[in-house]
């Protein structure tokens, strides 16, 4: 897609929303996994509103769930996969080049002669 440099191909749809984008940031910092209610806290989330945002992530194979029991409440343990760190890291870098790429094209047409307001 040489042809068309806003098009962003390399942004994928299932990380480019505020909920998803809050629960893998979460998740890539604590990669031992976090208890749902941890993450719950952690990305500001109701329970139904995380709930919705983990199944998209693991239909496509982002993050991964165990239910473990212990000596109190059973618990749903949630992680990031290795092919969803991959995933999402690389996310991560196409998004820091969009944001290099609009900084640089904005200081160019700053100093631009043909930047002057008319």
């Amino acid at each position: 897609m040489n042809g068309a440099p806003f098009a962003f191909s390399g942004l994928e749809r299932i990380f480019h929303e505020r909920g998803r984008l809050a629960v893998c940031s979460c998740l890539i910092a604590n990669p031992q996994g976090l208890r749902f209610t941890e993450l719950q806290d952690a990305c500001g989330l109701t329970d139904g509103n995380l709930n919705r945002h983990l199944h998209a992530l693991a239909e496509v194979g982002v993050v991964s769930s165990e239910r473990v029991r212990g000596l109190g409440r059973p618990a749903t343990i949630v992680r990031i996969t290795e092919s969803g760190r991959t995933r999402f890291l690389a996310y991560v870098d196409e998004l820091e080049a969009v944001v290099r790429g609009v900084h640089t094209q904005a200081a160019m047409r700053a100093t631009s002669p043909l930047a002057a307001p008319s």
